[in-house]
């Protein structure tokens, strides 16, 4: 099995209530940031955006969206718009063959909307996919965090090879971070390289280790079976993060990567977060990860 058969899911359905008033109308995963175009020129793209371009450059060609009542943004933003596109050629605008190539990329996919008719849980988001995905081993995005990566091995493709190498049932991407309450974190040990799950929680009030969650994992789909089982947890809601301890406690093997310290990761979740995304987005001006 290669990366490029494995479906991606990406729950956009949350109420970014941090974000707010902003995303009263739109999900914060809309928000924009700076990139670059195909011409390499300077550009402001939705991060979901990039994160698709991304996904979509590592052969991910199905997508699952989960969305939310009221908020269409996605579903409009994805849906190819060629009269618009022709409308900026006849004015001479540039944006139109970046659109274009856009356009050309999501007709080239698949993609599927699932509603999340109230906000349950990301743990809830992704097993209401559970149909949807099948049997096989599918990818976790959470669509408001976007990896720029200088190492050679890019961190999907080694999250893959090292999942598939251990025979994991899940695999987690890991950064140290300053303020781990406010992320799900790991507790780890390691053993021949290989970096073993012993625990996680969501946001815990006194972190054991400095190890964050990043929101993005590959699982095969036992995780379906753990999120049964479970019940809400932080906040009232389905936590991914306690269907992965799920995992843990039926013997299943769960394994991670720490994010290579020269990669870059660009967050929205809050205010000060953004206001430090579009800084780095606009210093480095890379857009999609190459």
């Amino acid at each position: 099995m290669s990366l490029s058969q494995l479906k991606a899911v990406l729950p956009v359905a949350g109420l970014g209530t941090r974000m707010l008033p902003a995303t009263k109308e739109q999900p914060k995963e809309m928000l924009p940031i700076f990139a670059k175009t195909h011409n390499g020129e300077l550009c402001v793209k939705p991060l979901l955006h990039l994160v698709f371009e991304q996904l979509y450059n590592e052969g991910i060609r199905e997508f699952i969206f989960v969305v939310g009542r009221g908020k269409r943004t996605v579903e409009d933003y994805f849906t190819p718009d060629y009269s618009y596109v022709e409308l900026l050629k006849n004015s001479g605008k540039k944006a139109a063959e970046e659109l274009n190539k856009f356009y050309k990329m999501i007709e080239n996919s698949t993609l599927i909307w699932v509603n999340q008719p109230e906000p349950r849980g990301f743990g809830h988001a992704v097993l209401i996919t559970q149909k949807v995905v099948g049997s096989n081993p599918f990818i976790v995005h959470a669509g408001d965090t976007y990896i720029i990566s200088h190492g050679i091995e890019r961190p999907l493709a080694k999250m893959f090879r090292k999942f598939l190498e251990e025979k994991a049932e899940a695999i987690l991407l890991l950064q140290e971070v300053e303020n781990p309450r406010q992320y799900g974190i790991a507790e780890i040990t390691e053993k021949n390289e290989e970096l073993i799950v012993q625990r996680v929680v969501e946001k815990p009030e006194k972190p054991t280790t400095n190890l964050a969650i990043m929101p993005i994992y590959i699982f095969r789909h036992t995780i379906f079976d753990a999120l049964n089982t479970i019940k809400p947890g932080v906040g009232g809601e389905l936590q991914l993060t306690d269907g992965i301890q799920e995992l843990i406690n039926q013997g299943k093997k769960v394994i991670a990567i720490k994010l290579d310290k020269n990669s870059i990761r660009l967050d929205i979740g809050n205010p000060t977060q953004y206001w430090e995304a579009i800084q780095q987005s606009y210093t480095h001006g890379r857009g999609a990860d190459k």
